[in-house]
């Protein structure tokens, strides 16, 4: 087996290979490293093919064209899942990553206590490129401070990073990433504890164009949101599940309002809680419990609704049973009423991610990704 399989996902980045492949092959030469070198290409437009071709008579590198999928972080799975070496080390095309320091990511991977190695921007002796604005900056630092609740590496987010052959296919058949963080993605799912961060001068990148957008940072939201699910799972849930609750309480208020001035108090009332209990099923239904969005909606709806009133139920029950058979809660109805609400709302919660949404298949096993990497074997 090889010591190491670098992975370089592309998109139209045929003028930075030209560059990169020949630094990448001097810094394996001088490092004594045996490597491969896995060019991911989406199909680009331009002379990837050719260029990689040309490049492929000189040094060890292979194509994998990819015409039914797109996406970094899938087209970087798709390299982990064709790579053959010990250490799988994965890097941008677009130079902004220097390939000289490739030497130091594999040899901090071979410590025996290391799970992951980042190149990073943000550790002592790291650099960005002095060109970098304000808001560039400032939009990186929130990226990665979203990123806290999963790891305290200073740069999860970096796309150059290393990670061992055997930690990642522990973890291989449940990735799901959705935008540009596959590093994250695997921190996360691969459960790496000890990640060590290696400090690099980043660069701008020299030709071509960005692929960050906004919709991209849209996706590194889901993403998150996605980790958060996985990593914290029934507390993630029941967060999610209670700050929609909210929203309801809102919507509740909103259409009492409205609908009181044009129909009687007891029909409004009943209007409004439908409509804050509805708000609250398609926002759990997309949200919250995504995974089971794609099941029938209507006998979903009716569950849910039975579902609330078990809860409501409870909560009165709660309440009730407080109030009058504890003196302490004679003249503290209000605590009651707020330990019944909470009660109701554990049982409703329950009843929600157990019956009405129930999980038949795992929210982290791989969907279109993973058709496209069995493929690859």
């Amino acid at each position: 087996m090889l010591q190491l399989s670098i992975i370089i996902p592309t998109y139209c980045e045929a003028e930075n290979l030209t560059v990169l492949i020949p630094r990448v092959n001097q810094a394996l030469t001088a490092a004594s490293l045996d490597a491969e070198i896995i060019v991911v290409d989406d199909d680009s437009p331009d002379e990837t093919i050719q260029v990689c071709q040309t490049l492929a008579e000189k040094f060890p590198l292979r194509l994998i064209t990819r015409k039914d999928e797109r996406g970094l972080s899938t087209a970087v799975i798709a390299g982990l899942e064709a790579a053959t070496g010990e250490i799988l080390l994965v890097m941008d095309a677009d130079l902004s990553h220097p390939p000289e320091n490739i030497p130091e990511l594999v040899s901090a991977l071979n410590q025996p206590q290391a799970d992951f190695v980042i190149g990073s921007r943000y550790v002592e002796g790291g650099s960005t490129d002095q060109s970098w604005g304000w808001f560039r900056k400032w939009n990186s630092r929130v990226a990665t401070w979203l990123s806290r609740p999963f790891t305290s590496a200073r740069d999860p987010l970096a796309g150059f990073f290393a990670i061992k052959r055997q930690t990642y296919r522990k973890a291989r058949q449940i990735l799901n990433p959705v935008g540009y963080k596959i590093g994250l993605e695997l921190i996360v799912k691969c459960r790496c504890r000890n990640v060590v961060e290696i400090p690099i001068d980043f660069a701008d990148r020299v030709s071509g164009t960005s692929k960050l957008s906004f919709k991209e940072q849209l996706r590194y939201l889901k993403h998150l949101k996605r980790l958060f699910d996985f990593k914290f799972q029934n507390y993630a849930y029941f967060i999610q599940f209670a700050l929609i609750g909210l929203t309801g309480v809102f919507v509740n208020l909103q259409m009492l309002s409205l609908l009181s001035n044009w129909i009687s108090s007891p029909v409004a009332v009943a209007l409004a809680i439908w409509s804050s209990m509805s708000t609250n099923f398609l926002l759990n239904r997309n949200i919250t419990f995504s995974y089971a969005k794609h099941a029938p909606i209507f006998k979903q709806y009716l569950t849910y609704c039975g579902s609330c009133l078990t809860g409501a139920i409870f909560n009165w029950l709660t309440t009730m049973t407080l109030s009058q058979s504890f003196q302490f809660f004679e003249k503290r109805i209000l605590l009651a009423a707020f330990i019944g609400i909470l009660v109701g709302m554990g049982f409703n919660f329950l009843l929600c991610r157990y019956l009405v949404f129930s999980k038949h298949k795992s929210a982290d096993e791989p969907t279109a990704t993973d058709k496209e990497l069995k493929h690859t074997e």
